[in-house]
């Protein structure tokens, strides 16, 4: 039973990444890592590309590439820090705000028409399950 359990559970995480992806242009002009990054530096303020990198669980190279592009865009900014004038920091710029928030009031309008038939405990549960699930992928060390 457990197993099939955890293959439909794969299979329907599987599906909502591709769902999401699709409908994704949709929703504003940030693409998922654009969207998380600048999610990232608004949340925590001014990071070093390492702990970006690791918050997001992606590669410094990978980190690397997309900052770039988004400073490119002028939706974030390196500076040096002030304790340490090696790293630079990144921090998410008012266009880079703006550009989120548009793209956040987006999804919020969509999931409110995709989700208008779910109760209040529904929605409640939905959220603290994918936290737990989001929390449990990264805590899993393989």
């Amino acid at each position: 039973m457990k197993q099939d359990s955890l293959q439909s559970i794969e299979y329907q995480v599987a599906l909502l990444v591709r769902l999401t992806t699709a409908h994704s242009p949709k929703l504003g002009s940030l693409d998922r890592s654009e969207y998380l990054i600048l999610y990232e530096l608004q949340k925590s303020g001014a990071l070093g590309i390492n702990e970006l990198a690791e918050q997001l669980m992606v590669s410094i190279s990978t980190a690397s590439r997309q900052v770039s592009n988004l400073e490119a865009k002028a939706y974030i900014t390196r500076h040096a820090d002030p304790k340490n004038r090696r790293i630079s920091l990144l921090q998410i710029t008012e266009e880079g705000k703006a550009a989120l928030r548009k793209v956040q009031e987006a999804r919020a309008t969509g999931y409110d028409e995709i989700l208008k038939e779910w109760s209040k405990e529904e929605l409640e549960q939905l959220e603290m399950n994918l936290e737990r699930l989001n929390q449990s992928f990264k805590s899993w060390k393989k």
